[in-house]
């Protein structure tokens, strides 16, 4: 019954906007600037108050809801991140996390295009994130997507790098800026060698390809 009234209050949540967007600064370690902000869902329930996205995510993934929460996600971000450019504000980009279900919707990438053209905000300024298990679930598929979305001018990132099981051969040709180190190979890295080894093989590995690392959970 609670799993039940936690979906439909879900449901309104997105319905009234009862959400609210955290943005978490990305640092680069060597200049110590902020050069973006991923965009972070949270719930303002009236009555449980702040209920953790560990606890609301997977429901809307089991519900199909996440597609509207997704959607809702990515307008109010490019609309603040729009907001504060207009402010003469520049963070650098604005990340935001799509779902697997979110992308693979038909004409996911018309979605992005309409979103950007409504909240004004140039698709230089965008950053989508994809997780590794999500983008091998059908890794030909994912390439043709990301092919088109990176024409569009998108910054594109793979999430939580390191808990699927990516091919090197089709990680090649993703074309992402980005590998985000999952946080489980981050809390206990000063304290666990086999997490450190893996942490510097992802750095290693990005680096070969000429792509970005950002290491999740190091605050």
């Amino acid at each position: 019954v609670n799993y039940l009234l936690l979906e439909n209050d879900l449901r309104k949540a997105i319905d009234n906007e009862d959400l609210v967007l955290y943005y978490q600064p990305q640092v680069d370690i060597r200049t110590h600037k902020i050069i973006g902000l991923e965009a972070l869902v949270r719930w303002q329930h009236k009555d449980r108050g702040l209920v953790s996205p560990v606890h609301f995510i997977p429901l809307a993934e089991d519900t199909g809801l996440i597609s509207p929460l997704g959607g809702w996600v990515l307008r109010h971000a490019c609309e603040r991140f729009q907001a504060w450019l207009m402010q003469g504000i520049n963070f650098g980009k604005v990340a935001v996390n799509i779902s697997a279900r979110q992308f693979r919707e038909d004409h996911f990438e018309q979605t992005v295009v309409q979103t950007l053209l409504d909240t004004r905000l140039s698709p230089q300024y965008l950053e989508l994130e994809l997780t590794e298990s999500s983008a091998m679930e059908n890794a030909a598929q994912t390439i043709d997507m990301l092919n088109c979305l990176s024409r569009m001018g998108l910054s594109l990132s793979i999430d939580d790098f390191g808990t699927g099981y990516s091919s090197l051969a089709y990680l090649q040709r993703f074309p992402i800026q980005k590998l985000k180190i999952d946080r489980s190979f981050i809390v206990n890295i000063d304290r666990n060698e086999a997490d450190g080894a893996i942490a510097k093989s992802i750095i290693d590995l990005a680096h070969n390809m000429s792509l970005q690392v950002i290491a999740e959970g190091v605050e």
